[in-house]
């Protein structure tokens, strides 16, 4: 997989995808996922469908897999700062 695929899809996961898909379709990572969930998850999901992609190129025993599986799991359980304002108005009222 390439480097700069990995390192902007931690920051940008759906712009990287379609970015990689237009400009460079020969990078874009090799998966078997069906093209049915290919689209719906990286439409909806676009950070499982990356970590996906690494497991299938690079296996679970991977810097990669580990950094994206944590920023997803911050993105998707309130590390997010529109979630933590929610939560201290909540607190004050």
């Amino acid at each position: 997989m390439d480097f700069y695929f990995l390192l902007f899809s931690l920051f940008f996961p759906r712009i990287v995808m379609v970015v990689y898909v237009l400009m460079f379709p020969h990078i874009f990572p090799s998966n078997s996922v069906p093209q049915w969930a290919d689209i719906l998850l990286g439409v909806f999901l676009p950070r499982i469908l990356i970590l996906i992609y690494i497991y299938q190129n690079m296996g679970y025993d991977n810097i990669w897999f580990a950094a994206h599986l944590i920023v997803a799991v911050l993105a998707y359980f309130g590390g997010g700062r529109a979630t933590n304002k929610r939560r201290q108005r909540r607190r004050a009222d």
